[in-house]
């Protein structure tokens, strides 16, 4: 028979859940402004197949999310796309009886996530050369 909790671990179990659910709900916040946003049209099909992931190929989700103009998205909403994915991923990995994380070994090939993570967050402008200039209008 398992010993009942002191009213000091029940109080922390209970801020630990609401805790829980308050970051939860502004992840939600987060997703839900992301979606509405000037990129929510775009981002909308991303995390569409972020909730589809065993219909879709890892190929194609890689391929979606280079075809995006990640250069013109801010940082906060790139952090909220990362998220998505790795709760997407996790939750995908979670259900099949795997590891919720499975990063590769060096030398292996990268995770689509670690792929994904690399293509969001160091994007560079569509335009070759905009970075130098050499693009802008006169």
């Amino acid at each position: 028979m398992p010993r009942p909790r002191s009213d000091k671990a029940q109080k922390k179990l209970a801020d630990d859940a609401r805790l829980m659910r308050w970051w939860k709900a502004w992840h939600r916040e987060q997703r839900d402004a992301v979606l509405v946003g000037p990129h929510g049209a775009v981002l909308s099909e991303l995390f569409r197949m972020f909730s589809n992931l065993k219909h879709v190929q890892p190929a194609q989700l890689i391929g979606l999310v280079h075809s995006i103009d990640w250069a013109s998205i801010d940082y906060n909403t790139k952090l909220t796309v990362i998220h998505e994915i790795n709760t997407a991923i996790t939750a995908f990995r979670v259900k099949r009886g795997l590891e919720p994380i499975d990063d590769n070994l060096p030398g292996d090939p990268d995770t689509a996530f670690r792929t994904i993570k690399a293509i969001v967050l160091t994007a560079s402008p569509h335009c070759e050369g905009a970075h130098r200039g050499e693009a802008r209008p006169e």
